[in-house]
């Protein structure tokens, strides 16, 4: 008789929806923009309609990547930076004394202060306002770099508020306008590079990287092909093509952006650091960890000789070069990766660069619990799972999402060492919370639920499993679809628990059709959640004796087999 395939402990990591470490399962979040929003003066040829400018402001991006100072000495990441006016880094001189730039600077002033005051409605008025105003201008026939260039200052305050279905809007009047003015016109390289960072915002990337385009080719045009000016579109370009799967052709673009400015500042400049990140993600998504492991030395380098090895700056690049010497870990590097993580956040504890609930520290104590599970040292990871868990408690309290993150990846590592009865404990307590704080039917609760039916599982106690999972599925049904992976996933678990329990093989083979459905629409006829899929139906199909199906499941998992024999599972 053939045995069952499904014997083994049951897990949920057959599909990639499944939690990792730290999951984000109660956040929603913007896409926010890839550049700093200040306010653009424009030099205007004609005198402004008296009352048609009104007060308008965006806010940076609280994604800046800046270091802000906290009241008790320690810095925080996402901090709102002081904006000044975009007179620091426009790509063209200014009349700094414009009539017309001195009033954009003061509307700026006023909505950055509202925003800061949580008087947001207040800022949105104030930017209907102005493109009311605008919008009237364009219809009595001004449509000029002013008019264009007002409309991208409004863009960004809808940016800064999050309101990207304005955004859009106001980039469909921009083009009406940016698409008929000659490259000569004067700023038309800002406003197209900051609709180059819209676009990317919005995740329209084939119009982020013509925008860039179009501005690399009018600066070029003023200042050279050398110029420092070319560097953030070129970076904005970057990203762009790489987010769209032309990674030859973005590191290149990243290439000449660090060329420029090795050529313009030095090869030890801190101007590097951001390029030389980015193109090491980049190779890093790419597979040549080799080549990016260069770029975040560099990095480590430029921090270290310009602030000192014991520099919080430091401590931040070497988790970066730790990261990606985990992506060499089957190459001999594991002890390099561990000990720079170690070294990265002990130099960041000495120095209180960051508090030690930032989430850069928070992010560095995750990535290295798992890279210790990973090699088989749970134990030390499981310490720093329970560091992470200690703190937030203590700063932010038992009901905060990070709380519940933490007890979720604590659970994880308990069960990965097979202590599923202190798995369980800890997610009875996560649900708990997020009970009482979302509610017994939001979606998140179905995350630690599944969990729970996973360790239930393993301690024998099947019929409390079933049940859990029948439970995720009807949340996750309702809230991501009946065909959605979540959806899949839960069933792949039920399949599990029911066959132990003596279901119907019938019922089972029905139940693993409908997962491989969502799995060929989700990851592809061909991945290889679909071939394990397949091998549990033949199994299953051989039980009941239904040798007319099996032929051409049979054929088409030979065909997996053969594609995947060969690579090397982790």
């Amino acid at each position: 008789m053939a045995t069952s395939p499904l014997q083994p402990p049951l897990t949920i990591h057959k599909f990639r929806t499944t939690i990792q470490f730290f999951p984000s399962f109660s956040s929603t979040h913007f896409p926010r923009s890839v550049f700093d929003a200040k306010v653009l003066a424009v030099r205007t040829k004609v005198a402004c309609r008296p009352g048609t400018i009104k007060a308008f402001a965006a806010v940076r991006s609280a994604e800046t990547g800046v270091v802000h100072r906290r009241e008790n000495g320690s810095r925080t990441s996402q901090s709102f930076e002081k904006s000044g006016t975009l007179l620091d880094d426009l790509a063209e001189p200014l009349d700094a004394g414009s009539g017309f730039e001195r009033d954009l600077q003061g509307l700026f002033d006023e909505v950055k202060r509202m925003i800061a005051s949580g008087k947001e409605n207040d800022a949105v008025d104030l930017l209907q306002a102005n493109f009311q105003a605008v919008k009237v201008q364009m219809e009595d026939g001004a449509k000029g770099i002013e008019e264009v260039a007002t409309l991208d200052i409004i863009a960004l305050g809808y940016m800064a508020l999050g309101d990207l279905k304005a955004v859009a809007l106001i980039l469909e009047k921009m083009n009406e306008v940016a698409g008929s003015l000659r490259d000569d016109e004067n700023l038309l390289g800002s406003v197209v590079m900051h609709m180059g960072s819209m676009y990317s915002a919005l995740g329209k990337f084939e119009k982020s990287v013509l925008m860039y385009q179009r501005a690399v080719g009018i600066l070029e045009g003023i200042y050279g092909k050398d110029s420092t000016f070319l560097v953030t579109p070129l970076l904005g370009m970057a990203k762009a093509l790489g987010c769209i799967g032309r990674a030859t052709k973005a590191t290149r673009t990243y290439q000449h952006a660090v060329a420029i400015l090795e050529s313009s500042r030095g090869v030890e400049s801190e101007d590097l650091v951001v390029p030389l990140l980015a193109l090491g993600n980049l190779l890093i998504k790419e597979g040549k960890a080799n080549d990016a492991e260069y770029q975040f030395t560099r990095v480590v380098s430029i921090y270290t000789k310009l602030y000192g090895e014991n520099d919080g700056r430091v401590g931040i690049a070497l988790s970066s070069l730790a990261h990606v010497k985990c992506a060499k870990v089957f190459t001999g590097d594991v002890e390099e990766a561990i000990y720079a993580y170690r070294k990265a956040l002990q130099i960041m504890k000495d120095s209180n660069y960051v508090a030690l609930d930032d989430s850069v520290m928070e992010r560095m104590r995750i990535d290295l619990a798992e890279l210790l599970h990973v090699v088989g040292r749970g134990d030390e990871g499981r310490q720093l799972l329970e560091e992470c868990l200690l703190i937030t408690e203590e700063q932010k309290g038992k009901d905060h999402p990070s709380f519940v993150n933490h007890l979720v990846n604590l659970a994880t590592s308990y069960s990965r060492s097979k202590n599923y009865a202190e798995a369980e404990r800890l997610l009875r307590a996560a649900l708990g919370i997020m009970t009482r704080t979302l509610g017994p039917d939001d979606q998140s609760i179905s995350f630690p639920m599944l969990h729970l039916a996973v360790a239930l599982y393993n301690l024998k106690r099947d019929e409390e499993a079933e049940q859990l999972a029948v439970d995720v599925i009807r949340i996750r049904e309702k809230a991501f679809g009946e065909d959605s992976l979540p959806v899949g996933e839960a069933l792949d678990c039920l399949v599990s628990i029911r066959a132990r329990l003596g279901k119907q093989d019938g019922d089972l083979v029905a139940l693993l059709k409908r997962v491989l459905r969502i799995q060929e629409e989700g990851f592809g006829y061909e991945s290889e959640e679909v071939m394990v899929t397949l091998k549990k139906i033949l199994f299953y199909l051989d039980k009941l004796g239904r040798k007319d199906e099996k032929f051409g499941l049979q054929k088409r998992l030979s065909v997996l087999k053969e594609r995947y024999k060969h690579m090397i599972q982790y």
